[in-house]
């Protein structure tokens, strides 16, 4: 850890997934006093067991609004980084776990803001490309109101800004989108695993976005809690609006995988319970008009991916 004279304590959640861990160990580097939190009784690093980070670690149960208010009296961060959330998005659309995936992601979010306006305390949002309703082939800009989400986790992630923005004057919201990470499951794992028993695959060519990679975009969340230049950004890698089509060619090109690749539309496809954004391009230049450095391209985030993850 290096010596930071300007430390805070700080409370990440879900740092048992690819973003939380991240972002953690991004400010343990940083000689910030980071304080981790999960479902599990002990955060395990990796889900390999690696690199376990020797932060401090609280079960919590982000779901439990009295849990939660303990939590951060006890704590007492002076800001909190949320990183946790359903991600299943397809799974979401299930009648049966509609309410547990609002609680998660529409309600545990009011509780920590509540929480941290009791005591002053900074909070940083993680939110989604899902809030909108995806159409046209215009860039969603940060501060655009404009919100009609097509699908239950989509209503769900809506909910939890609107909880944070009601209740805090210090926040962060940032909407991100296709996040890849090591320390969880991903769209490039999913391609990779793919690759070792398929030589085709069909690859959707209609939904347009950007790749995130979890390892830059924590760099970007620790500059701004560090910071106080609140409000709503878009963060995902530089390097222009792709199809998954176009990622999963550049991810086999990458990694010397021979594998043909077809593109195909979202209908053709037509795996997927939960109805997609086909335009995820989010405008990022606010990060730059506020001081921020963007991420890198997603083309150099991926090649610095497969070599964490030891592909290449």
């Amino acid at each position: 850890m290096k010596e930071n004279e300007k430390a805070m304590r700080i409370l990440v959640t879900g740092v048992n997934g690819q973003l939380g861990h991240d972002v953690i160990n991004e400010l343990e580097a940083r000689g910030h006093l980071a304080v981790g939190t999960d479902l599990t009784e002990s955060y395990g690093g990796l889900m390999d067991g690696s690199a376990v980070c020797e932060a401090p670690y609280v079960q919590l149960d982000l779901t439990d609004d009295k849990a939660v208010r303990r939590a951060i009296r006890m704590i007492r961060p002076q800001a909190v980084i949320h990183c946790a959330a359903w991600t299943a998005v397809d799974k979401a659309e299930d009648p049966a776990l509609r309410d547990t995936v609002m609680k998660v992601n529409g309600k545990a979010p009011g509780y920590l803001a509540g929480a941290c306006a009791k005591i002053g305390a900074k909070m940083l949002q993680i939110s989604t490309d899902y809030v909108f309703d995806g159409q046209g082939e215009e860039p969603w800009q940060p501060d655009c109101r404009d919100y009609r989400p097509l699908s239950v986790y989509g209503e769900s992630k809506l909910a939890g800004e609107l909880a944070v923005a009601e209740q805090l004057e210090k926040f962060f919201i940032v909407r991100i989108a296709w996040a890849f990470g090591k320390n969880g499951q991903n769209f490039v794992k999913t391609m990779l695993k793919l690759a070792d028993n398929h030589k085709e695959l069909r690859v959707v060519n209609d939904q347009i976005g950007t790749p995130t990679y979890t390892r830059d975009l924590a760099r970007l969340l620790v500059d701004m809690i560090e910071s106080d230049k609140y409000g709503y950004y878009h963060a995902t890698n530089e390097g222009g609006y792709i199809s998954w089509y176009d990622f999963a060619r550049e991810i086999f090109r990458q990694a010397g995988k021979d594998v043909q690749v077809t593109g195909v539309s979202t209908e053709e496809y037509g795996a997927s319970t939960a109805a997609r954004p086909f335009n995820s391009r989010l405008d990022k230049s606010k990060l730059l008009q506020n001081g921020f450095t963007p991420l890198p391209e997603w083309q150099d985030a991926l090649h610095r991916y497969l070599q964490e993850i030891e592909v290449i």
